[in-house]
């Protein structure tokens, strides 16, 4: 899991500096900060379970197996990209590790997932779905309609709420009745009020692991609230100023890489197995970045393809 935290960090680090570079097409949204929980979920699932995720998604993509050279080039409008350059940032998906999308709608995404949970049902497979969101999506109605439906018809879905306490620009406690915007509410479809320490991934993965295995024996779904701080503003454009700075400090205290590389060396880790994963994830985000910008440009024919079943439009005329 430390090696999972790391490699998505200073993939999230080069994202960042290729967007200062006016590389990156369209905005972006990280997740610096919030590693730990893209690590810890990640460890308790399985290849063939399904993952859905929100625009901030480029962790997610990555752990489940999508390469960061295609990563970075979707990101910046080439065609070795996931999606061929169309998607960008904020559409990556990744079928072969069953990474079935990042959504630009908010909240829309998680009753695709109880799609995807019932299918696994249907099919008699253990399979589970798990469906990541930001606390802002607590407030949309597809929230609510995903959890009933998925409780009533008790779906092996997991869904996470990355609560980073801020939905944009405006901190999800201003415009919610609730704490706990996802826990608060879990009780209304039955389910456990479920709260974990986001930024320790091994918090994480014991709830998720407990979550995935209800899941799979037929249980049902669980709705999991995992605390976090991201470091930077809502997207790369947001430079963050309406944080206090206090607030941000006493975050950036809690950062979950050096706080789960402290606990690794307590425990006895050699140090210079530590050094070696952050050289070697290191070396592989430069070497991504330099695939992706070494790559040709997407090209204009690929705006038809894959937009309807038969690869074009021309049947509606």
């Amino acid at each position: 899991m430390y090696r999972a935290q790391v490699r998505v960090r200073y993939f999230e680090k080069k994202a960042y500096d290729l967007f200062l570079q006016n590389l990156v097409k369209g905005t972006s949204h990280l997740a610096i900060g919030q590693e730990a929980i893209a690590a810890g979920v990640a460890a308790a699932l399985r290849p063939d379970d399904y993952v859905f995720a929100t625009y901030r998604g480029h962790a997610h993509a990555i752990l489940r197996g999508a390469p960061m050279a295609a990563v970075l080039a979707e990101l910046l409008g080439r065609q070795s990209g996931l999606m061929a350059g169309k998607g960008g940032s904020m559409h990556l998906t990744y079928a072969a590790g069953n990474f079935l999308g990042s959504y630009a709608i908010v909240g829309a995404h998680l009753t695709i997932a109880n799609g995807a949970a019932w299918s696994a049902r249907y099919r008699g497979t253990d399979q589970v779905a798990v469906a990541f969101f930001g606390d802002g999506a607590t407030n949309i109605g597809a929230f609510h309609e995903a959890l009933n439906l998925a409780a009533t018809w008790k779906l092996p879905v997991l869904f996470i709420c990355e609560n980073n306490l801020y939905m944009e620009y405006t901190p999800i406690a201003t415009v919610t009745a609730v704490a706990r915007p996802a826990a608060d509410r879990a009780s209304a479809y039955g389910l456990a009020p479920i709260v974990v320490d986001g930024n320790d991934a091994d918090a994480v993965y014991e709830v998720a692991l407990a979550a995935v295995a209800r899941a799979r024996s037929g249980e049902g779904p669980s709705l999991v609230e995992a605390v976090t701080y991201r470091h930077g503003g809502h997207s790369r454009a947001d430079p963050g100023k309406y944080r206090p700075d206090e607030e941000v400090a006493e975050w950036l205290a809690k950062d979950p890489l050096p706080r789960y590389r402290e606990r690794l060396l307590a425990s006895g880790a050699n140090p210079a197995v530590l050094d070696r994963i952050e050289a070697e994830a290191h070396d592989e985000v430069e070497q991504a970045s330099l695939a992706a910008q070494g790559a040709p440009l997407a090209d204009p024919a690929e705006l038809e393809r894959q937009v309807f079943a038969d690869g074009g439009a021309t049947w509606r005329r």
